[in-house]
């Protein structure tokens, strides 16, 4: 495992790389968040901010969006993979927020995971960015950077890699730290090619060395 020195700079290498640390999916309210991060799973959030535009404007509020029949909202995200169970999840999550909630989404990691489709991934996004609370959303980039970066063991299981980050990340540095483990792999360190050699952080990775 990595020293606390060597784990400050690499928060302090991706921060000067990437100063702007935000989610990549677009949205004005904190609900459309919250669905678009449903609609991302197994999807990209390009195709995700290519249907949100007209899924929207028709479902302009919470309320409309409770009072959706679902078939009609999977024609709007059709194309995002898993369109039946996304739009089912989408339309009862509404209604959940309606009647149980007073049409606001909930601040606590209970109350997220209680919604139809959301899990922890999208209940840290949540809480880290609509409401600015120590999370860590530990998507497909962040569970591969952190173990490649020594962070962790490189165990692929979500809730260890979210478990280990949050033991070793300063809490108000960690929801940052994860959007930029996400830019830093879309940019430099894809999966099948890593550019080790425009890495920031080639220095202080544990397996960056052996990318020649």
């Amino acid at each position: 495992m990595r020293s606390p020195k060597q784990i400050g700079e690499i928060i302090a290498c991706l921060e000067k790389e990437y100063p702007f640390a935000e989610c990549s999916l677009r949205y004005e309210k904190d609900y459309e968040l919250l669905f678009s991060a449903r609609l991302s799973a197994q999807c990209t959030d390009e195709r995700v901010n290519k249907i949100t535009p007209a899924l929207f404007t028709r479902f302009p509020t919470l309320e409309a969006f409770a009072k959706a029949d679902p078939e009609e909202v999977e024609r709007y995200v059709h194309s995002c993979g898993f369109f039946r169970s996304k739009a089912k999840d989408i339309v009862l999550c509404a209604r959940a927020l309606t009647e149980r909630h007073g049409g606001r989404v909930p601040d606590t990691m209970e109350e997220l995971t209680a919604l139809p489709g959301v899990g922890r991934k999208t209940a840290n996004l949540m809480l880290g960015d609509i409401f600015g609370k120590p999370a860590v959303v530990a998507d497909t980039h962040c569970i591969r950077l952190s173990g490649l970066m020594g962070l962790t063991d490189g165990a692929k299981d979500p809730l260890k890699t979210e478990t280990a980050l949050r033991k070793i990340l300063p809490p108000e540095k960690s929801s940052d730290f994860c959007h930029r483990l996400v830019l830093h792999g879309r940019a430099v360190c894809p999966a099948r090619r890593p550019r080790c050699e425009a890495c920031c952080v080639r220095h202080v990775c544990e397996t960056g060395s052996l990318c020649v």
